[in-house]
């Protein structure tokens, strides 16, 4: 049997969840295919080809897929499903929700968040917000499993000799529509992809002190901008910026929070960054538990100067 690897995209490139998703997929030991689905997405295809590990591209090029509507994403992986035994996608917003559905239409169960591979049916998942780790095994006929890429390496751009196949798409099953799309753009890295991130908290007081204090921060180190849940419910940043549980999971090179108390659905989110710096005046704060440098005093003089210092 193989692996069917589900790519994320944008029409123009493969993303790096992709990447990190092949690197776990090639732990399976068996022959590794890329799956893109898309509108005029033949040069995605041919990026994949090229990838450290794939084997085989398959291309399904339709208007029913040019955004990705979940409905006609998991039509085409269901009828794809019976010739895998495992099929892949990253364990962000656009693998979450396609995934279930495509496993609920082969009437399998969904592995969530795997961080680590055992066996062919045996894998690591975070339970309990990440604070226990559960080895599960599972005994369905096709395992379908979302993989958090940060638990992973990402596979060489290069070295891979996969052949583009174009498939037959399963078409538009007309039980959604896509109206539109508001998209925040920035000049400044993506969240997920950082390597540096700069998160603020409720301690950051305001929206306004986003713009004046962490952004500048960040800026200056050329690193991306996130925030606590509290932030985001108090209005200061879009919800776009959560890193957390429920938000999004990183782990950069090296993470700042700043204002951060640390709540256990915040430390499910980035914990497994390489270097942890935390900026809080509360000594007692739980992010200094996982926090490899700590500094406790006002971020309010203390991120001017460092920002003056660097």
């Amino acid at each position: 049997m193989a692996t069917l690897v589900l790519a994320e995209h944008d029409n123009l490139h493969v993303k790096p969840s992709t990447l990190h998703t092949i690197t776990a997929a090639m732990k399976l030991g068996q022959q590794v295919t890329v799956l893109i689905a898309g509108q005029n997405c033949t040069s995605v295809a041919t990026e994949a080809a090229a990838l450290k590990g794939v084997d085989e591209v398959l291309l399904a090029d339709d208007a029913a897929y040019s955004h990705f509507l979940a409905e006609n994403m998991a039509a085409l992986i269901a009828k794809l499903s019976p010739s895998y035994s495992h099929i892949l996608a990253p364990a962000t917003s656009f693998g979450k929700n396609i995934l279930p559905r495509a496993a609920g239409l082969s009437d399998c169960a969904q592995i969530s968040d795997v961080l680590g591979i055992e066996s062919l049916d045996t894998f690591i998942r975070p339970i309990y917000a990440g604070n226990a780790i559960a080895t599960v095994r599972s005994a369905d006929k096709i395992k379908f499993i979302t993989v958090r890429s940060t638990a992973f390496e990402s596979t060489a751009s290069t070295g891979g000799s996969g052949m583009v196949k174009k498939i037959e798409s399963a078409g538009n099953i007309g039980i959604s529509t896509f109206v539109g799309a508001e998209l925040s753009k920035s000049e400044r890295p993506e969240l997920t992809a950082a390597r540096i991130v700069v998160s603020g908290g409720r301690g950051v007081g305001s929206g306004e002190n986003f713009k004046t204090i962490i952004e500048p921060l960040a800026d200056k180190l050329g690193a991306a901008v996130g925030a606590s849940r509290a932030a985001v419910d108090a209005g200061y940043v879009p919800n776009d910026y959560q890193v957390g549980q429920t938000g999004k999971v990183v782990a950069p090179d090296l993470y700042i929070a700043v204002g951060i108390s640390g709540a256990i659905q915040h430390l499910a989110g980035m914990k497994g960054s390489k270097t942890i710096v935390a900026i809080n005046k509360d000594a007692d704060a739980p992010i200094f538990a996982v926090a490899d440098y700590g500094i406790v005093g006002d971020l309010f003089t203390i991120v001017p100067e460092l920002i003056k210092n660097l």
